[in-house]
């Protein structure tokens, strides 16, 4: 087996940290990132350090934003009775591609997952249920992923929405069993919308 110096072995174990970053991924990237100019490896650092010194979630949606609130919450074009739940803020911007939904949004961060130990407290349920306790929401489209886990998920929110008199709809099964969102095309989401159905 090959060893590497210090410095190529500690940059390898810290990018195979990354989702989906295997060995030979790593590998690839470590040398890319050594083959290029000092400079331009100084900015890529400096880019991820000031994105995770600046980037904080929304106080009221909890996406990622670089103020306090972020832009869809601030859009007062936005229909503030109507509420997407999404597993990840990728999810977010799957469905602004469409160009279809005018309302709000709720970034959950994760999905149920009561093998891993992650239940709603976990998630961003309690500032959620803040949000339904304000009275203004009339309808929760949960756009959690079509797994078991974004299925558990969707059973808690309509759970969680009912006491406050919120309608509950889920996305319409135009998206494949087992995928998520953002793997899903434009049009795909845009029908998975319009046919969302009642919890």
């Amino acid at each position: 087996m090959v060893s590497f110096a210090g410095p190529i072995a500690h940059l390898l174990d810290e990018l195979g940290r990354l989702p989906g970053i295997g060995p030979k991924s790593a590998q690839r990237l470590a040398f890319y990132l050594l083959e290029r100019p000092q400079e331009e490896v100084e900015r890529l650092a400096a880019a991820m350090v000031e994105a995770r010194r600046k980037v904080r979630r929304c106080v009221i949606c909890c996406d990622w934003t670089d103020q306090e609130v972020c832009a869809i919450c601030q859009d007062p074009r936005r229909e503030s009775s109507l509420i997407c739940v999404v597993e990840h803020p990728k999810d977010v911007r799957a469905l602004e591609k469409t160009g279809q939904y005018r309302g709000r949004y709720h970034v959950l961060h994760g999905s149920l997952s009561p093998l891993e130990g992650i239940g709603p407290e976990d998630l961003t349920f309690p500032q959620l249920r803040k949000r339904l306790e304000g009275g203004e929401v009339e309808e929760l489209i949960v756009a959690t992923d079509p797994d078991m886990e974004g299925e558990a998920t969707a059973f808690e929110l309509a759970r969680l929405a009912r006491p406050y008199g919120v309608k509950v709809t889920r996305l319409a099964r135009g998206l494949p069993e087992g995928a998520d969102l953002d793997y899903a095309d434009d049009s795909t989401l845009r029908l998975a919308l319009e046919g969302r159905r009642e919890i």
